[in-house]
C-alpha cells in the first residue's frame, strides 16, 4: 500500500478552514466520503485509473492547538497500489494535493512538513 503524509500550519481560523478544505479537495477531483469538524475523508472519483490505484485522502485538523490565527492539519494520501516505482499514481496525487494546499489563496502557509 502506498502512503504519503504531510503536516501544515496555516494562518486561518479553524471555522473558516473546514469548508475551504472541502472545496479544495473537490477541486482536486476527490469526492467527500465523510467529514466532521476535525476530520475529512475523500476519495478519487472512479473512472480514470484502476481500482487499486484510486487514492483516498484523509485530513486531520488539530482542534486542540488551533488559535484565532493558526490551525495545524495533517493529510494522509494512500491507495492499495504497491509503491514499486518512485513516481507512482499515489505519489503524483500526493504532490498535486500538497501543492494545491501550499499555494491556496485562502490562507497563508506558515509551515509544511512532508513525512
Amino acid at each position: 500500500m502506498a502512503r504519503y503524509t504531510c503536516s501544515f500550519i496555516v494562518s486561518i481560523t479553524i471555522d473558516d478552514l473546514h469548508p475551504l478544505l472541502v472545496d479544495l479537495l473537490q477541486e482536486c477531483d476527490l469526492e467527500i466520503q465523510y467529514y466532521t469538524t476535525d476530520y475529512i475523508m475523500a476519495r478519487e472519483i472512479p473512472g480514470n485509473v484502476s481500482f487499486s490505484k484510486l487514492v483516498k485522502a484523509e485530513v486531520l485538523i488539530d482542534k486542540s492547538t488551533a488559535t484565532e490565527t493558526e490551525t495545524r492539519m495533517s493529510i494522509v494520501i494512500k491507495n492499495e497500489e504497491l509503491p514499486l516505482q518512485v513516481d507512482n499514481h499515489c505519489r503524483q496525487m500526493f504532490e498535486f494535493i500538497k501543492q494545491t494546499i501550499e499555494e491556496s489563496r485562502h490562507w497563508h502557509l506558515i509551515e509544511s512538513l512532508a513525512g
